[in-house]
């Protein structure tokens, strides 16, 4: 399908009405209706960081020597985001476009080190030892990258079982990884035991904290009990943490940080034979919009450690509200033990589908998502939630469930039959649901 650029432009202050009545139909994050995608701190936030990236919004980091500010921001952004993370003055790092763009960087990094110090002589197929609740980020990571994922199962608690992890790694293993704390379930991978098993086959240890970088060191400040999972963990060698999550940052704006520079020096690419000059590339962009390093530097410097403690200390006093109405919700329990707001919220009855609950969410007007294994709602506590969001979500949450409990029919309409096949479907035989995934996918594009 085509559509010709019009003949002639459009008036802006026409197109700008076009595009704000657009956004109109989109879902109602900003009255806290979702629980995914959109990080969103405050108003008055939203109009600095508008301020800060407009004024960047033709910079280009692509070359640093042309824009020493961006030089600037980036380096110190990383740095900052390595002493939240536990690292010392050898940390080093770049920053990228988002969480995935730092898994594949990392993934890179361990793949070209491997080949660099021999561990994968005589053609070995490098491989990568991940949990199955490690973000997909990773197996697109070792698609692009021609290194093989090898899967390990969650152990009861829903963290990695290292016991299985240890079993997978052998001589032309790159790296382990934990993610802190896995999206899912919002459970952090024990981390100590994973970084001894990388040490002890000389491999890096790359912990996903995307989720969680900006999450998990002020919870811990605050007073909550955090399992050890960062750079004071002997063995962690690098870690991903997205600024525009629970760092409140303008998207895309994410940090890869490595234990050392020498690590880091794997991920760049360098380029001396092409007729256009010496090429060097930090990371996979090559354009890199200078907004999203500008609003990053600035949101750091705006809310300071003091700003951030007291943000999160309200995540915390919601996440208690929720966390103790699903619990005094008859059919329904929390997943794990999380520490912080990201969770899972699971059927405890045969009488109640979660996927059943979720559609009559989503007819309350909410945008719940939906986990596969086990069948559940995911929960990620922003600040949009506070000030009586939660107290509605609970109320309609507890009469969702009364509305479907004991009507095994509603399990096989709408959502909930989509959602309910694919995850019940065999290991191994998952090819009619990507082939109608595709499907949908292609017809997004559709104009």
């Amino acid at each position: 399908m085509s559509v010709p650029i019009p003949e002639h432009g459009t008036d802006r202050g026409r197109l700008l009405g076009e595009v704000r009545a657009a956004a109109s139909g989109d879902v109602d994050w900003h009255g806290g209706r979702t629980f995914s995608l959109v990080y969103h701190h405050s108003d008055e936030h939203q109009a600095f960081l508008e301020q800060v990236v407009g004024s960047f919004l033709s910079t280009n980091a692509l070359n640093p020597l042309a824009f020493q500010s961006l030089r600037r921001f980036e380096a110190e952004v990383v740095a900052m985001t390595a002493w939240l993370l536990g690292g010392d003055d050898g940390a080093a790092g770049t920053m990228s476009s988002g969480g995935t763009e730092s898994i594949i960087l990392a993934v890179k990094a361990y793949r070209d080190r491997a080949r660099r110090v021999g561990r994968l002589a005589g053609g070995a197929t490098p491989n990568l030892v991940l949990p199955v609740t490690a973000h997909p980020a990773f197996l697109k990571a070792c698609h692009l990258l021609d290194v093989e994922p090898r899967l390990i199962e969650v152990a009861p608690e829903l963290g990695v079982d290292v016991t299985a992890a240890a079993e997978r790694v052998d001589a032309a293993t790159i790296a382990v990884v934990g993610s802190a704390p896995n999206y899912p379930y919002g459970v952090i991978d024990p981390i100590p035991e994973l970084a001894a098993l990388a040490q002890q086959h000389d491999v890096g240890c790359h912990v996903d904290a995307c989720l969680g970088g900006f999450l998990l060191p002020w919870v811990e400040r605050l007073g909550r009990d955090v399992p050890p999972w960062d750079f004071r963990v002997p063995g962690v060698t690098s870690i991903s943490a997205d600024l525009h999550k629970y760092g409140f940052t303008a998207k895309g704006a994410s940090v890869i940080v490595y234990r050392d520079a020498a690590l880091r020096r794997h991920q760049f690419q360098v380029e001396t034979g092409w007729p256009g000059g010496v090429w060097l590339s930090p990371t996979i962009a090559g354009t890199r919009p200078g907004g999203a390093i500008a609003g990053a530097w600035a949101t750091l410097h705006a809310f300071g450690v003091d700003g951030y403690l007291d943000l999160h200390r309200g995540l915390l006093e919601t996440t208690d509200v929720l966390r103790k109405g699903i619990d005094d919700i008859d059919g329904l329990a929390v997943l794990g033990d999380p520490p912080a707001g990201v969770f899972a919220v699971g059927s405890s009855t045969d009488e109640v589908d979660a996927y059943a609950v979720a559609d009559a969410m989503e007819a309350r007007g909410w945008h719940p998502d939906r986990l596969l294994r086990p069948p559940a709602l995911h929960v990620m506590v922003t600040p949009v939630h506070a000030d009586g969001v939660a107290d509605r979500f609970l109320a309609d949450l507890a009469d969702s469930v009364e509305e479907v409990r004991g009507r095994p029919e509603l399990s096989t309409q709408g959502q909930a039959a989509m959602y309910g096949m694919v995850a019940t479907l065999p290991e191994g035989e998952h090819e009619p649901a990507e082939e109608f995934l595709l499907g949908l996918i292609d017809g997004l594009y559709e104009v």
